[in-house]
């Protein structure tokens, strides 16, 4: 006799909406009249509703997800006050119950859709807006495109969020990656003549002169009636001039020990042992990961502290490291570690949501001024190493072995990355006179500003109590206040540096919580969910 057990029988999520039906403690219960139906059969299910319920047929869509919803809520209300009359104490553990499997997915896609309603709410009073992208493949092989807004109003409020991302299933040429843009852009209703600029990462994809992503951006502004600029990620640039010391006599020995103590379990254990035996200052030596921005320093820096500890394991292990008790070696080591510090200090302040281009540049040129200092202290007949603690530990432990005449060398090489540095910020350096009218407008003569700005820097310069203001508020703050009708020009100024992006600083960030997400155990997260969770992540 056939038993309806093992048929295997299950509910379907679809039957919720189709039928206004769910599942409670394997019982398929009706939200409607809360009767039971026996088995789980779709036959039995819709006859109960097509018996019982035929009027909700002229439900749908919209309008039939809305009754569901509707209906759970009575049914929660329902057990929650049965559990008051029952066990009151249990009230809240009842209370964070889910009725079903999609319902914090659910929860998600509504938090998202309310997100990007806002943002369209906003993207109206937008003035101006740019855009920052980003292209990244995720664990399934699906080149994700990430696309980032910050828009400024009349008001001076800035507002930096995720636009879209765009998932590409086939080639990420640029025509593809601007078909994606655009169709991000016109979703969201916003003007193309508003943008002011994008900012990419520097792939060839986005960059190339005839069909990149940033310049068929910019055709595209410029039929619409408008102007943007194309820039390269400050952060990106920063990373691929610290490559330019390349160091590779001090760079390879010193990852050929690192791989040796770490690649092998028991070595990496021993060493560790060691550490904690001698009671040295670290327990252990990092790996250096090099598309990670701070990962060179900190590896170098860790190395460099444990040097001497090094060289002592590997002596026990049969592997002696000479490098170690050559002080020209170790001069160029503690050169190195010192620059790559700075370089990471740099890096550091260049991080962060909602910079300003003109905060991200001050930082930039307040270190090529730092470089200049450099060379012109590592260059003097008695060199100062006072900013360069490694290299002057190491001189002071090698005092007869004349070290100090490396100096020139290593000011040599600190020109060489300062010249690498103005080659590759040509883009910044091209809007530098407005940078510089936009944060320090009373030290810029009016006769060296554009014609349509003068007569209004004239009128600020001559007005004092601007001035003051100018001292005592924030940049924003400041044009903030400025009178409308009067600086009309100066503030559409304002508000267009306000709009650019500096870097790729969130899309890089937003990555990495992709990766969270979609790991090697949830490959089948689903694009749009993806999105969601994204969007409500930033």
């Amino acid at each position: 006799r056939r038993k309806v057990d093992s048929e295997g029988c299950c509910f379907q999520d679809r039957w919720k909406v189709e039928y206004f039906f769910t599942e409670i403690r394997n019982h398929c219960v009706c939200l409607i009249c809360q009767e039971t139906v026996a088995v789980y059969k779709e036959f039995n299910v819709k006859r109960h509703y097509q018996s019982r319920h035929s009027t909700y047929d002229k439900l749908t869509g919209h309008d039939r997800s809305e009754k569901l919803k509707q209906l759970e809520a009575v049914l929660i209300e329902c057990v929650m006050k049965m559990v008051e009359n029952i066990c009151p104490e249990k009230k809240q553990e009842f209370a964070n119950i889910c009725l079903a499997r999609n319902t914090v997915a659910r929860r998600i896609e509504e938090i998202s859709s309310d997100i990007k309603r806002q943002l369209t709410s906003k993207g109206v009073d937008f003035d101006f807006f740019s855009i920052a992208c980003d292209e990244s493949t995720d664990l399934s092989d699906t080149a994700q495109l990430l696309i980032f807004m910050r828009g400024v109003d009349d008001e001076m409020n800035v507002t930096e969020e995720l636009l879209d991302l765009q998932s590409l299933t086939d080639q990420t040429r640029g025509k593809d990656l601007f078909v994606s843009v655009s169709s991000a852009i016109d979703d969201m209703k916003l003007p193309w003549n508003k943008v002011t600029g994008i900012i990419t990462d520097g792939a060839p994809a986005m960059v190339g002169e005839r069909s990149g992503l940033s310049t068929l951006i910019c055709n595209k502004v410029i039929e619409e009636g408008g102007k943007a600029i194309k820039l390269h990620c400050i952060i990106h640039q920063q990373v691929l001039c610290a490559k330019h010391l390349k160091y590779d006599h001090v760079m390879k020995p010193v990852l050929k020990t690192i791989n040796f103590i770490r690649s092998k379990a028991l070595c990496h254990r021993q060493f560790k042992q060691f550490l904690l035996d001698i009671q040295a200052e670290y327990e252990d030596v990092l790996y250096h990961n090099d598309v990670r921005w701070l990962s060179r320093g900190s590896a170098l820096q860790r190395f460099y502290s444990l040097r001497k500890e090094i060289g002592e394991f590997l002596e026990t292990k049969g592997q002696p490291m000479r490098e170690l008790s050559d002080p020209i070696w170790l001069a160029d080591l503690g050169f190195l570690v010192d620059i790559t510090k700075h370089l990471n200090v740099l890096n550091t302040s260049l991080q962060g949501k909602d910079a300003a281009v003109n905060q991200l540049y001050s930082h930039l040129k307040a270190f090529g001024t730092k470089l200049q200092l450099f060379i012109r202290q590592l260059s003097q007949t008695q060199p100062n190493t006072i900013h360069f603690s490694a290299l002057q530990e190491i001189m002071n432990s090698f005092p007869q072995d004349n070290i100090s005449a490396q100096t020139s060398r290593y000011a040599a090489d600190i020109a060489s990355l300062a010249g690498e540095f103005k080659r590759r910020f040509q883009d910044f350096a091209a809007i530098e006179k407005e940078i510089s009218l936009f944060s320090s407008p009373f030290s810029v003569d009016p006769e060296d500003a554009p014609d349509q700005l003068q007569l209004e820097l004239i009128e600020l310069h001559c007005d004092s109590e601007l001035r003051s203001r100018h001292q005592q508020l924030s940049l924003v703050n400041f044009y903030r206040q400025l009178d409308k009708s009067r600086f009309q020009e100066i503030r559409t100024l304002a508000k267009k540096m306000l709009s650019l992006f500096g870097s790729t600083y969130m899309c890089e960030k937003t990555f990495s919580a992709m990766n969270f997400n979609k790991n090697r155990v949830r490959t089948r997260l689903s694009d749009s969910h993806l999105r969601d969770i994204l969007r409500i992540k930033t």
